[in-house]
């Protein structure tokens, strides 16, 4: 029996806790826990969104963050200056500008992945080599090796490794999987669509220009290649360039398609094949598609997802989200709300999203913080901690963020190509495609070893 608090010893054992929220009041599930000892924590991008997920960590468990680590002197510095007020011990973590000097230096319990998506697959891999389990931002990964990789190194190396995919977590979502889903009001789904529509491809002509001397653009770029430096790449600019990403389609449809897979219990797709491509914004630098569709295959079940960063959205209450259509209803779902219109006589469902500020009124001063997600922060790093401390897999488990991240990065290879894909995920290959196979693995800067999956 592990040191955490009974009603929370209840609320993990033989379940996710994310689940275990369907028979409990949200209000009682994020209190402090204690665990069997204070966590080494160390958080590698301190960013945005690394803050964040580290802020809802340090609001829900009595965790020592000893380490941060960044490219960026002063972003590094300001964050180490927020932890220290956050955390218990008032501390200010010790500042790394290296993450692997970070790990040679700490033994760390926890490591926290806030990186760009062009560094999640070696940080995380080194991280649990050095014996930490790791929270890593979604995409895991931006080619379909790096995931195989990053999934055979937490199995080798047995850490647990959550993936920042929070709707699994979502109060929201879980209540319409609970009692829209799993209790049949939808009967047979059949066609899932899933879109986002909001203007978030940054598509500017800025000027190259001297890099500053607090930034590290050599171990930023790391293996990605090194493009001419033109203004600090942080919160969106690096988001819209296929070198550190994968667009639209590798930014928010792994969010929604997670969470239908998560639904409705799907594994990898049958096929996969996408269209589309810079059609409106042709006027600045970005080189991500503005427009495009994808449709992920099952039997008798075809999910499909459609982006535009311009023009109005299709449904004004749901940019950014999923609709489940099945034969007794349709259910529509966001990281906002859900609304159940059945098919027929029946009573319409509507259920919005879970805020917290009274309980957490720092969030109301934090910087940039979405406060529609972080309840379901806070329930996914519960969640994360229950399987730490139960050695046990978590909702949103490396396995599943690789099938999520790889099935949208597999989307884009067709695009490219101009064909349905077939992965096979045993012989990591694309069936009978020896071009669209080779695109699986992206080429490393010179310096930099692509991981391999066997060789981790």
């Amino acid at each position: 029996m592990n040191n955490l608090t009974i009603n929370r010893r209840r609320f993990i054992q033989g379940t996710a806790a994310s689940l275990a929220l369907t028979t409990l009041s949200v209000s009682g599930m994020d209190e402090i826990i204690q665990p069997a000892k204070t966590y080494r924590v160390a958080l590698i991008g301190t960013g945005w969104y690394g803050k964040s997920d580290l802020f809802r960590l340090i609001q829900v468990a009595d965790v020592d963050v000893v380490a941060l680590c960044d490219v960026d002197k002063n972003m590094l510095i300001a964050a180490g200056n927020l932890v220290a007020k956050r955390q218990k011990s008032g501390k200010i973590p010790t500042l790394y500008g290296d993450y692997r000097k970070m790990l040679a230096e700490n033994q760390l319990d926890i490591v926290l992945i806030g990186s760009p998506d062009h560094w999640h697959a070696l940080m995380a891999i080194d991280c649990v080599k050095a014996g930490a389990n790791v929270y890593v931002q979604k995409p895991i990964s931006v080619d379909v090796i790096e995931g195989e990789a990053m999934v055979a190194a937490a199995r080798k190396y047995n850490k647990v490794v959550q993936v920042g995919t929070q709707r699994k977590s979502t109060p929201h979502l879980i209540e319409a999987k609970k009692n829209i889903v799993d209790a049949g009001l939808l009967g047979k789904i059949s066609h899932v669509e899933m879109c986002c529509y909001y203007h978030m491809r940054n598509n500017g002509n800025p000027p190259a220009e001297p890099v500053p001397d607090f930034f590290d653009y050599e171990m930023w770029t790391g293996p990605a290649p090194l493009r001419p430096y033109d203004g600090l790449p942080h919160i969106r600019w690096w988001r819209t360039f296929e070198e550190y990403g994968n667009g639209v389609m590798g930014d928010m449809c792994i969010h929604m398609f997670d969470t239908v897979r998560w639904m409705l219990k799907l594994g990898w797709p049958k096929r996969i094949s996408s269209q589309g491509g810079i059609y409106v914004q042709k006027e600045g630098k970005s080189n991500i598609p503005d427009t495009q569709s994808a449709v992920f295959e099952y039997d008798e079940l075809n999910c499909v997802w459609q982006h535009r960063t311009w023009g109005t959205p299709a449904n004004p209450d749901y940019p950014w989200s999923f609709t489940l259509f099945g034969e007794k209803g349709t259910l529509f779902a966001s990281t906002m709300a859900y609304d159940f219109v059945p098919q027929g006589k029946g009573d319409k469902i509507h259920k919005d999203v879970v805020y917290e500020k009274e309980k957490y009124p720092e969030d109301l001063t934090e910087e940039r913080i979405e406060l529609n997600a972080a309840p379901a922060t806070r329930l996914h790093m519960l969640d994360f901690l229950a399987a730490i401390e139960n050695k046990s897999k978590p909702v949103a488990d490396i396995e599943q963020g690789h099938i999520s991240t790889a099935s949208c990065i597999l989307a884009n290879v067709s695009m490219k190509v101009g064909r349905p894909l077939v992965y096979d995920p045993q012989k990591r290959v694309v069936v009978g495609d020896a071009e669209a196979t080779k695109l699986l693995k992206r080429p490393y800067r010179k310096g930099w070893v692509h991981p391999e999956p066997d060789k981790v």
